[in-house]
């Protein structure tokens, strides 16, 4: 669930780059996208299973494939999310456009390149601790069809309170952080991490439940009011 959770937030946080009448088809052909980039990987069971060999040693640390594509991710998340944060509070504001420009075939990119990422851990783990694969496919399935269904709630959700967004991409900056001390093998107990988003989520919702309805929130940069959509 951390890592679905996750993928919503990033996949929202990509599509809403889009126009308006873009977003919910990016969501939902990137989502198809990376269900078959899943599967596919869950297939290439001998591919999968050599990336967990040592390639070469970094000062008595053993580095595989897996260790370089989690850090290549984590170092990603973190760049992404710092600039999304940076162009929601400082950068340049653009009337009726939710940011910089973006091309709808880079925003599809981006969701099956991450969401790869995201799963590649998992499946390599799912492998060890399951032998049938029509289980494991069926898993994965049931995963990205929940994400399909939820994915345009959370993200109107995400887009309707900017406070809630601003959290959104810390969660995704402890993602980064994660993923890259997994390359390094040092776990990070992920009850730990639950743990913060999941009080984080509870105060910032007793927030909204409390806060005076007739204070307008703030207006991030590069996000359409109403009066421009």
């Amino acid at each position: 669930m951390f890592w679905v959770s996750t993928n919503i937030i990033f996949i929202s946080i990509l599509a809403h780059r889009l126009p308006k009448d873009q977003q919910n088809t990016a969501r939902l052909l990137g989502l198809a996208l990376a269900l078959f980039g899943r599967v596919a990987l869950l297939l290439s069971l001998t591919f999968i299973m050599r990336l967990t060999e040592p390639i070469f040693t970094v000062l008595s640390a053993a580095i595989s494939g897996r260790d370089i594509i989690l850090m290549l991710g984590g170092l990603f998340l973190l760049a992404k999310s710092t600039q999304e944060i940076h162009e929601k509070l400082e950068g340049e504001e653009i009337k009726g456009h939710a940011g910089k420009a973006v091309s709808f075939g880079s925003v599809l990119v981006q969701i099956l390149i991450l969401d790869v990422i995201f799963s590649l851990d998992s499946v390599i783990t799912a492998i060890g601790m399951v032998d049938i694969v029509p289980v494991m496919v069926a898993a994965i399935v049931i995963a990205v069809l929940f994400m399909m269904l939820s994915a345009r709630a959370v993200s109107e959700f995400i887009d309707d309170h900017p406070t809630i967004k601003m959290l959104a991409l810390a969660f995704l900056l402890i993602v980064g952080v994660a993923l890259i001390a997994e390359s390094l093998d040092v776990h990070l107990p992920r009850g730990y991490i639950y743990f913060a988003m999941a009080f984080s989520v509870f105060v910032e919702m007793l927030n909204l439940k409390l806060r005076d309805k007739s204070v307008k929130p703030i207006e991030l940069r590069g996000v359409p009011t109403k009066d421009d959509l």
